[in-house]
């Protein structure tokens, strides 16, 4: 996959600040200077709010997106700011291009610091029993799979890594369970299995593993969801994105639990007794 990365030279730092927060957020010039960010979905919404804060914080980023113009578009902010970005047009469904992107960031780098597997797909808002066949596939292909392939491609890399950092992004919904949620609901909840799974599996190794829950941030997802609903009452991905600075910082020692940004808390989930 060496032809579908575009690594292009870093520019003079600009600087970036964070504020301080209940995750121990301090204020900080460059706090993942020399690091190396992969984010899935970064063309837009939460993904390009968090490139964006990768990037500000010193990380090179790894950025995947299915839409060439959109990622250009985000390489000029970064570029802008003083920091760099490799392109990677990719569809999360071609999972050999996942194992391709893992042989390339070995050759080229030799290790990987952040993962954010931030791109999801709702679905269907409709009755389970009325969910089409391809829309149930693409949706498990997405929130679920191709992040197996994620985790199956990139742990190598990750555990190279003096703390690698692995973020997914979970929702409440795997959760409540609400009518007419299903396919969304059904792969939030397999990829809570899958990412604690993980965490299980590294937990003696450098490597930590968290969920982020972002509740409902000012996203084109949700307004899809909820068409009815005023944006302007929400919160934005911009809001979250310091967070995911915090979670991917060498000295976050948590792993396996879920940062709930609503309550900006970090919680440990629990199951039956």
């Amino acid at each position: 996959m060496g032809s579908g990365l575009a690594l292009r030279a870093p520019r003079n730092d600009s600087g970036g600040r964070f504020p301080r927060n209940r995750l121990g957020l301090r204020l900080m010039d460059k706090p993942l200077a020399n690091r190396l960010a992969v984010v899935t979905g970064a063309s837009r919404g939460i993904g390009r709010a968090a490139a964006l804060a990768f990037a500000g914080a010193g990380a090179h980023v790894i950025a995947l997106a299915r839409t060439q113009g959109a990622l250009e578009e985000l390489d000029d902010e970064i570029r802008a700011a003083g920091s760099s970005a490799t392109l990677v047009p990719l569809d999360l469904k071609d999972y050999d291009a996942l194992d391709r992107l893992g042989a390339t960031i070995h050759e080229r780098w030799g290790k990987l610091d952040i993962l954010l597997g931030n791109a999801g797909l709702l679905g269907e808002i409709a009755p389970l029993t009325h969910v089409d066949q391809p829309v149930w596939d693409a949706v498990m292909a997405v929130n679920v799979t191709a992040n197996w392939r994620l985790i199956r491609s990139l742990d190598p890399l990750l555990r190279k890594s003096d703390a690698g950092r692995a973020i997914f992004l979970t929702s409440g919904a795997a959760h409540r369970c609400l009518a007419y949620w299903g396919p969304y609901s059904v792969s939030k909840a397999a990829l809570e299995a899958l990412v604690r799974t993980y965490a299980a599996e590294t937990a003696t190794t450098p490597v930590r593993v968290v969920l982020v829950n972002p509740g409902p941030l000012r996203t084109r997802m949700r307004s899809a969801a909820m068409p009815g609903e005023d944006p302007q009452t929400l919160r934005t991905p911009e809001e979250l994105a310091p967070h995911f600075v915090r979670l991917a910082a060498s000295d976050w020692a948590e792993t396996g639990k879920i940062y709930d940004f609503p309550q900006d808390r970090v919680l440990t989930p629990q199951g039956p007794g």
